[in-house]
């Protein structure tokens, strides 16, 4: 709460999409970290959206990017691709030969760290290491606090030996993109509640604990295991100042427990997200995807064709955990998961 100059041990989760100005606004209000997840979002669109941040709160922000490399296309997996899912395109009328157009998921660059220089933010996060060192240096520069994502020990000393001012220790339960970078082995990523203790045991910065947290109960687990804070998503998807759709709204209430899964089939990135119908035809992990962000230019064909009500083909990130409930407020659900997290926490530590 020092560090980024909040009232509440939480961030929101910079959500692409689902994650809209007011989220970041209503938690703000609210003491906790908003964010703006601007790697979907092109310059003009970023500096709007961050605007309409300024003009409404004088609340801490956090822009978050994507740090991947960009890669060369590669022809021959493409077409697999291509071919497997062209079935679903006849299904929905739709050409499997016509051309198809790059999605854009930007990563940090010369543009973007202009628009950090000049709008100077309070937190800039990151997703998938960290920017190249001159890139870096000009964002620490700015006076910004920058975090990134760790889904392993090893990944939160590299970041904390390369300037991050703290780290999200990102658990296998968590909703959206693993953030990791430097071991891409899925079947050793660890838990929340078991990363976070080993974090804040390897690093001296402040750790922020990510993944299934979604009610009071794990902010205070969290923070009795060494965090600083917790980093939210899904919690909040529900709210009415999400993004979120109908469709995607209506899957997160009818969702069971066990209806999450690792997923490659969207962007070709392991993500996490409610099962449907392509993850339950192909199953969560396939070879057949390009590498991300490569694989989600063939599927958005798809995903125009069944939007806005149908769910088949469209990534609907979704953490482990608690489910959010609908209709909440985000400022009103922040003042109380932080108030009931911290009366948890004091009823702990005094009995």
């Amino acid at each position: 709460m020092d560090l980024f100059g909040v009232e509440a041990p939480i961030l929101l989760a910079p959500m692409a999409g689902p994650g809209t100005p007011a989220l970041a606004i209503a938690v703000g209000a609210a003491g906790g970290l908003g964010a703006l997840a601007c790697a979907q979002l092109s310059l003009d669109q970023a500096r709007a959206a961050l605007a309409a941040v300024r003009a409404a709160t004088k609340a801490p922000i956090n822009l978050n990017f994507f740090c991947h490399t960009p890669l060369r296309p590669d022809p021959e997996r493409e077409r697999a691709w291509r071919e497997r899912l062209a079935p679903y395109y006849v299904e929905l009328g739709l050409d499997p030969s016509a051309p198809t157009y790059p999605v854009n998921r930007s990563p940090f660059d010369e543009a973007f760290c202009g628009f950090v220089e000049d709008e100077r933010p309070e937190v800039v996060s990151f997703h998938f290491g960290l920017p190249a060192p001159a890139l870096m240096e000009r964002v620490k520069k700015t006076g910004a606090k920058v975090i990134s994502s760790a889904t392993t020990v090893a990944e939160a000393r590299w970041l904390e030996a390369r300037g991050c001012d703290a780290v999200i220790a990102q658990g296998i339960e968590a909703g959206g993109h693993r953030g990791w970078f430097l071991d891409h082995d899925l079947a050793r990523q660890m838990g929340t509640f078991a990363l976070v203790p080993r974090v804040v045991d390897a690093v001296s910065v402040p750790v922020i604990a990510a993944g299934g947290i979604g009610d009071a109960r794990g902010i205070a687990a969290a923070l009795m295991l060494g965090a600083a804070g917790a980093q939210i998503g899904t919690a909040y998807l529900l709210c009415p100042e999400s993004g979120a759709s109908p469709a995607y709204r209506q899957a997160l209430e009818s969702a069971g427990e066990n209806d999450t899964v690792v997923t490659n089939l969207f962007t070709g990135g392991a993500a996490r997200g409610l099962t449907n119908r392509l993850t339950r035809d192909l199953g969560a992990m396939s070879p057949l995807p390009p590498d991300f962000p490569l694989a989600a230019a063939a599927l958005a064909p798809l995903r125009a064709a069944e939007a806005p009500d149908g769910t088949d083909f469209t990534n609907l990130w979704s953490g482990q955990g608690p489910r959010p409930i609908g209709g909440t407020p985000a400022a009103a659900l922040t003042r109380r998961l932080a108030a009931e997290a911290l009366a948890r926490l004091e009823q702990r530590t005094t009995s």
